[in-house]
This record gives structure tokens, C-alpha cells and sequence, in this order.
């Protein structure tokens, strides 16, 4: 069993469906436990492209494309926050985090999406789209930043084929997990050179 497994799958209160953090709070949340600019840069972006996928490409229960302002804000802070304890408590990754957010009376979606972004260190499995895409994003994200880092011009003609041929090149970041980007594009119905497309596309920006 994984040192972080959490050893349970419900987390939050019903109750507190709806109730969230605003973006600024969860910012200030952010900057105080994580001094590490590098690991709060990989949060934002992960935090970019949930918004932008839930905007862009998420359905809502009506049929209507494309998430509202509510569910847009859910995804966003699932991005956000999903590593914030990892600097501090590496020993007690995701436990932190989820604690802190019970204590808030935060959204149990939110939670369980951050409980769920590595199903094989945490023990707990995906059980919607949120949590699915913060799984398909979060690896596969920093692995185009470190592609992108070892380029002159950074995401300016950085090309899908180029992240491929690293993904292949097992010495590459090798950090990031290759067998946990394959399960997790197992789960949803996107090829890994579109997710890898969205991404360069909707993170290349943040700073």
C-alpha cells in the first residue's frame, strides 16, 4: 500500500455542496503554504487547463456545451490546490490539503477531485469528469513544461510530435510517470496528442 494512501473515498460534508473558495482566497492559500515558485507555476497551469477544459469541452448535465460559471470555478481550484501540501508535508501529501478544505466546508467534489488526482498513491478512484481530467492533466502537464523548458523559444513552435518523441525517451523527466499518463488516458475519450495539443495551448501563457 502507498505511504500516502488515504485509506478512504468520501470526503467533505453533502451539505456543503456549492460552497467554495474564491480564486483569490485560494491564491493566498497557495502563496502561504507553497514557497516553491516552480511547484506553484505547475498548480497554475494545471488549475488553466482544468478551467479551460470545462469551459471548452464540458457538458453539463442539460446538453448545453460548455460549463458554467460555478462548475468552471470547481475545476480551477481542483487544479489549483492539488499539490499545495506536497513542499511542506511531502510525508502527508493530498491528507493536508483535504483536512484543510473539510475544515473550510469546502465542496466535496473539489475535495474528492484533489483526493483523486493519483489513484495508485492515494487509493481513491475517479468517479467523474473532473476527476478523470485532473488525472489525464496533472502528469502529462508538467511533462509539456519540462519538454517546453529545454527549447530556445519555450512553447513557440513547440509541437505535439515533439512531446511524443520525449514521452518515448524514458531518461526525459523521468519523474513523470509514463504508466500513470496511460491509465489515465484509459479513462476518457481523448487521444494523447489532443490533451497534449490543449495543454500547450492553454498553458503556455501562465506565469
Amino acid at each position: 500500500m502507498s505511504t500516502h494512501n488515504l485509506g478512504r473515498s468520501t470526503f467533505g460534508d453533502p451539505k456543503n455542496a456549492g460552497n467554495l473558495m474564491t480564486i483569490e482566497e485560494a491564491h493566498a492559500l497557495l502563496n502561504e503554504w507553497v514557497p516553491n515558485e516552480r511547484l506553484r507555476l505547475h498548480m497554475k497551469q494545471v488549475a488553466a487547463n482544468m478551467k479551460a477544459w470545462a469551459i471548452e469541452k464540458e457538458n453539463l448535465p442539460t446538453g448545453q456545451a460548455g460549463a458554467d460559471e460555478l462548475t468552471a470555478l470547481k475545476w480551477e481550484l481542483a487544479g489549483l490546490l492539488h499539490d499545495a501540501d506536497w513542499e511542506k508535508h511531502p510525508d502527508e501529501h493530498c491528507r493536508v490539503i483535504i483536512e484543510e478544505l473539510e475544515k473550510r466546508k469546502i465542496d466535496p467534489e473539489v475535495i474528492h477531485c484533489i483526493a483523486s488526482h493519483g489513484p495508485s498513491y492515494f487509493g481513491v478512484e475517479p468517479v467523474n469528469n473532473m476527476d478523470r481530467m485532473i488525472y489525464a492533466i496533472d502528469e502529462l502537464s508538467g511533462f509539456v513544461h519540462a519538454a517546453a523548458l529545454i527549447r530556445p523559444t519555450l512553447y513557440d513552435g513547440l509541437e505535439v510530435k515533439s512531446v511524443l518523441k520525449r514521452l518515448k525517451t524514458p531518461s526525459f523527466a523521468a519523474q513523470v510517470s509514463r504508466e500513470d499518463i496511460n491509465d489515465a488516458l484509459s479513462r476518457i475519450d481523448v487521444s494523447l496528442e489532443e490533451l497534449i495539443q490543449f495543454i500547450i495551448d492553454h498553458q503556455r501563457n501562465v506565469i
